[in-house]
């Protein structure tokens, strides 16, 4: 399983930015927020994940095949580049999760006979009530 730690830091683009809504005396001063950028094609990761991640349909990955990520939950530089790293770990693990194929499921002999009879059981009652009401 390939995480963040398998991935060479110089692929990863994190860059601190200005946090977005209200602050206080340092709102002007201060960059906290984090901006990952990982391009997936340029990426040293294995052909089938880049293909695995680029079928997550995601709203992070841009239409260039470049994953985003915007973390500005705290107020500390440090813990948004952590968060913003925890986030691309977790898609990575997602893309990389296996799908179970559905096996179409067919019904028993027993199931479909025991269906038939209760239909032929349903017909018979019926064509018992219109001998009832024509006389």
């Amino acid at each position: 399983m390939i995480s963040v730690k398998d991935i060479p830091d110089t692929e990863i683009t994190l860059s601190a930015i200005r946090s977005s809504g209200p602050g206080g005396q340092k709102v002007n001063k201060v960059a906290t927020a984090i901006h990952l950028r990982f391009d997936i094609n340029a990426s040293s990761i294995p052909g089938h994940l880049k293909q695995a991640l680029l079928a997550l349909r995601d709203r992070r990955i841009s239409s260039d095949k470049i994953v985003v990520i915007k973390s500005q939950s705290s107020r500390s530089q440090e813990c948004n580049r952590m968060d913003a790293l925890e986030r691309l770990n977790q898609l990575l693990i997602k893309a990389q999760k296996f799908k179970k194929l559905r096996k179409k499921a067919r019904p028993s002999k027993a199931s479909i006979r025991k269906r038939l009879d209760a239909k032929t059981l349903r017909g018979r009652k019926k064509n018992l009530r219109k001998t009832l009401h024509s006389l």
